[in-house]
């Protein structure tokens, strides 16, 4: 059983119980999921099953959707709603103020993970550290946001939506959004919208599976690998370039980008696997999906 399944994760379980009570509908011995959401967070998360988890990592790199709704006047101990609020203070923000600052964090920077996080230092992971009262200082990350959209503001809580690059962190935005407002805040209600290519849209809950009769019927909606990794452009090769990039050899090929990572086929076998762009219109196999090897 291979395929992708795009899960709508409900809030109040982390991304791992999600993934195992998907993994008990379908019967699966092997699966995987692409990046985590926070417990408190809904949307798109998805799961790769059998062979089709070596291509995760093509969905953890690429950039997230989301729509945010951040609370100003409160600042808690996880920079959302799961913590305790440690200040308070009155808010008197306008919406041109919040529109200004919100503008501040487009394009890309530096940005400190938060404590309450999955990262692991020295095998642990930062919140378990974190839940310890310990303070560990982290590393800057080069993070980006290609967009970000201001929907609605009431005087409390804006609504806001973005697009970012992977690692990137919804709850810091939130804090250092307060701290420039003076105001304080933390995320209250978090829902991913897409992840590369894919759209929340197309995704099943956890309650229409069980609905379903049965493993067989749930496994009837696992998606192609190829298909859901169309954030990839899709280029075409001959059959006799198919033969020698599926042996480890970089071939010529057309209608490539300038640079990246591209999906392949040809005509005769389907879906090859992801290749990276070379020099001069070539080609060479990243990671192939007849044998799951990746090579350079």
């Amino acid at each position: 059983m291979d395929g992708v399944l795009l899960l709508d994760k409900p809030a109040g379980i982390t991304s791992n119980e999600a993934l195992q009570r998907a993994k008990k509908l379908l019967a699966a011995r092997k699966a995987g999921h692409t990046g985590s959401l926070d417990p408190i967070a809904t949307g798109l998360l998805p799961l790769c099953f059998g062979s089709s988890t070596r291509w995760s990592g093509y969905f953890l790199g690429s950039d997230k959707y989301y729509k945010a709704t951040v609370r100003l006047g409160e600042t808690t101990e996880t920079g959302d709603s799961e913590g305790t609020v440690t200040n308070r203070v009155p808010v008197n923000v306008t919406e041109l103020q919040v529109r200004s600052i919100l503008q501040e964090f487009l394009g890309t920077r530096l940005q400190v993970p938060p404590m309450y996080s999955a990262i692991k230092v020295d095998g642990q992971p930062l919140y378990k550290l974190a839940r310890q009262g310990k303070e560990i200082e982290r590393e800057p990350r080069e993070v980006t946001v290609h967009e970000l959209d201001f929907q609605s503001y009431d005087g409390r809580d804006v609504e806001l939506t973005l697009r970012c690059s992977s690692g990137f962190y919804v709850r810091a935005l939130a804090t250092e959004f307060g701290e420039r407002l003076e105001t304080g805040a933390h995320v209250i209600g978090l829902r991913r919208l897409g992840v590369a290519g894919l759209l929340v849209d197309q995704a099943l809950t956890l309650d229409d599976l069980e609905k379903m009769a049965g493993p067989a019927e749930r496994r009837t909606y696992l998606g192609a690998v190829g298909e859901a990794l169309d954030h990839l452009p899709a280029v075409e090769l001959s059959v006799d370039a198919a033969f020698y990039l599926c042996r480890g050899q970089s071939v010529r090929a057309s209608n490539l980008p300038g640079e990246g990572s591209v999906r392949l086929y040809s005509s005769a076998a389907g879906f090859l696997g992801v290749g990276v762009v070379g020099p001069h219109g070539t080609v060479a196999p990243e990671r192939l999906a007849s044998t799951g090897t990746q090579t350079g």
